[in-house]
């Protein structure tokens, strides 16, 4: 409901199950479009990702998804979660993913923060990866982004070869953390607000019929004062400023998509490992560190496979790229996909 967190059920719409393992989660919160794609009911979809909602549901299918820069695809009417919200593709490749970003980044005038439109070709950009590789590309490796507690062994494991894979395509690869501290804090309180914003005034009968999660956010977000809206604002700046110091000496970071591999479905996160504190009961920012801080500096990142685990469930890689620059996403993206094979397997349930 109302994309609120990283998988996808509710009371009003049941249970949407990952084709990989029907007992997982497809992610969320854009999990029953990705689902469908990654089922092969259809090409592409949309999806709005306020937090990890194009990102978290690619790296549960093993599917290719693509927050683009905040912008670049013009929305009406504006999503009530602020200029966290970015549109973008979920697609079964790099080169559908370009293709489909052609199409939805076409100006409309009704969107006042729509970035200039944009001349050159992405799928023209995603075809150079795929035939030069990543020959030139300065790549910065943080499996951790120099704070995040944990991460599933099997996770780092696959980008730890990923990121050997990048330099054997050409790149320079360094460990190279971004500089930012943990701005989860910061993200709540924008998100929760947002969403205390939206739903606070509904009739007592009808906010009863929500999520009994998103209840508990809303009501959360009571307790923020204008003073920490301003200074999640001053944080998030920080955290931005970090990114753009860090563009300086890389063209991309390479990070883990997620902390954790699909869990059970019906669940808002799976099992806390120890040592991880989580703040509320429905806390999901905890097992998706690398997804919201790149809502927060609004630049465009892409997800896609880089392995399976012996179970069968897949783990994916993110790419984040300065600002404005999906053009570098999409060129390294479509480079470590023609030299893999995780992007061609099929999940046991689809068409």
């Amino acid at each position: 409901e109302f994309g609120w967190r990283g998988s996808t059920d509710s009371p009003l719409t049941g249970i949407t199950r990952n084709p990989w393992r029907t007992d997982t989660t497809p992610g969320g919160s854009s999990g029953g479009a990705v689902a469908a794609v990654a089922a092969g009911l259809g090409p592409f979809a949309l999806g709005t990702d306020g937090g990890g909602s194009i990102r978290i549901p690619a790296a549960f299918t093993g599917t290719v998804g693509l927050k683009a820069h905040y912008g670049r695809v013009p929305a009406w009417p504006l999503s009530p979660m602020g200029n966290v919200a970015h549109i973008g593709s979920q697609t079964r490749t790099v080169a559908d993913c370009a293709r489909l970003l052609e199409v939805i980044a076409r100006p409309d005038s009704r969107d006042w923060t729509a970035l200039p439109p944009e001349t050159r070709e992405w799928s023209a950009v995603a075809a150079a990866g795929r035939h030069e590789g990543a020959s030139g590309l300065r790549i910065g490796f943080s499996p951790r982004l120099g704070y995040v507690k944990w991460v599933d062994p099997r996770i780092e494991r696959a980008l730890e070869a990923a990121a050997k894979r990048f330099a054997e395509l050409g790149a320079t690869v360094d460990d190279a953390d971004p500089g930012f501290a943990d701005c989860s804090h910061a993200f709540r309180v924008h998100w929760f607000s947002s969403a205390r914003h939206l739903l606070h005034r509904l009739p007592e009968d009808k906010f009863a019929q929500l999520d009994p999660g998103l209840r508990e956010v809303v009501d959360y977000a009571s307790r923020y004062t204008i003073t920490d809206w301003l200074d999640a604002q001053a944080e998030r700046g920080q955290v931005a400023m970090a990114m753009g110091r860090f563009a300086q000496d890389y063209d991309l970071l390479l990070t883990p998509a997620t902390a954790v591999l699909p869990f059970e479905v019906g669940r808002v996160m799976p099992e806390p490992p120890a040592g991880v504190e989580v703040g509320m009961a429905n806390d999901w920012t905890w097992w998706t560190p690398f997804s919201y801080p790149f809502n927060l500096t609004q630049q465009p990142a892409i997800v896609l496979p880089c392995g399976f685990s012996d179970d069968g469930l897949p783990i994916a890689l993110q790419l984040v790229a300065p600002n404005f620059r999906e053009d570098l996403c999409l060129r390294a993206a479509a480079a470590y996909e023609a030299a893999t094979d995780w992007h061609k397997r099929r999940p046991p349930l689809g068409v």
